[in-house]
C-alpha cells in the first residue's frame, strides 16, 4: 500500500509540475506578446511624430526677388555692401530701427550703399509657442515678392509686440499690411498659410553657419561692426568707399 500510495503522489507532483511549467510557458508567451505590441505602438507614435514634423517643416519656397543666397532683400545699388541682420521680435532691432537704419537708408537712396536686410528667427522661443520671429520673417517675404518689403519690415517694426507675448497675429499682420499698401491675396494667402516660413528657418540656419549669434547683426563690406551706431556706421561706409 505505501507503495502504491508513493506511486500516485509522484504521480500528483508530476502533473502538478507539468501544469505549473505550462502556465509559465503561457505567461511568458503573452509578455512576450505585450512586449512587441508596447514596441510596435512606441515605433508607430515615433513615425507619427517624424512624420509631422517633417510636414510642418514643409517644402521651401525661396523669394525669387532675394539676394546673398536667397536670404536677403536689397534696398539700393550703391557699390558699399551693407548687410543687417534682424530679427523682428528683437527690442535692440526696434533701437537699431529707430537710431541708426534711417541713416543706411538715405545712404541707399542716394546710391551710397546697397543696404541688405536679412530676416531672421533667433526669438521664436520668446513669443508663447506662436513662433513670431518665424511668422514675421515669412510675411516680410511674403511682402518682397510684392515689390513691398520695406514697407512691411518698417510698419511691423513701429508695431513689434514685447518679448515673452504671443506677438501679432496672422490677422493683424496682414491689417498692417494692407495699412501700407499690401492687399493682394497672394500676400495674404502665403501669411496664412506659411509659405515662406521654411524659408525663414533657412534664413535663420544661413546666419547661425555664418558664426552670428545674435540681432542686430551689422557688417560693412563683408566686415561686422561690433557697435553699429550711426557715426561709426558712416565711418566704417566711408573707408570702405575707398
Amino acid at each position: 500500500m505505501s507503495s502504491g500510495k508513493n506511486r500516485a503522489a509522484k504521480a500528483r507532483q508530476i502533473v502538478a509540475d507539468q501544469r505549473a511549467a505550462e502556465r509559465r510557458r503561457t505567461v511568458t508567451l503573452w509578455t512576450s506578446i505585450a512586449v512587441v505590441l508596447v514596441l510596435f505602438v512606441a515605433g508607430m507614435i515615433g513615425w507619427t511624430t517624424l512624420s509631422g514634423q517633417e510636414k510642418d517643416t514643409g517644402t521651401l519656397v525661396t523669394p525669387s526677388v532675394a539676394v546673398d543666397e536667397g536670404t536677403a532683400f536689397a534696398v539700393g545699388t550703391g557699390p558699399v555692401v551693407v548687410d543687417v541682420y534682424e530679427d523682428f521680435l528683437c527690442p535692440a532691432c526696434g533701437n537699431f530701427e529707430t537710431t541708426s537704419a534711417p541713416a543706411l537708408r538715405q545712404l541707399a537712396e542716394a546710391g551710397k550703399i546697397t543696404l541688405r536686410f536679412h530676416p531672421v528667427a533667433i526669438l521664436d522661443e520668446l513669443s508663447k509657442g506662436t513662433e513670431y520671429s518665424t511668422r514675421a520673417a515669412a510675411a516680410s517675404a511674403a511682402a518682397a515678392q510684392e515689390g513691398k518689403f520695406t514697407e512691411v519690415h518698417d510698419v511691423l517694426y513701429a508695431n513689434r509686440p514685447e518679448e515673452n507675448t504671443t506677438g501679432l497675429s496672422n490677422e493683424k499682420i496682414i491689417e498692417l499690411a494692407a495699412s501700407v499698401g499690401v492687399t493682394s491675396d497672394t500676400f495674404t494667402t502665403a501669411v496664412n498659410e506659411g509659405t515662406y516660413k521654411t524659408w525663414a528657418t533657412k534664413a535663420t540656419e544661413t546666419f547661425s553657419k555664418r558664426g552670428y549669434t545674435s540681432t542686430p547683426t551689422v557688417l560693412v563690406a563683408g566686415q561686422q561692426i561690433d557697435s553699429p551706431s550711426t557715426e561709426v556706421l558712416t565711418e566704417a561706409i566711408t573707408k570702405a568707399a575707398g
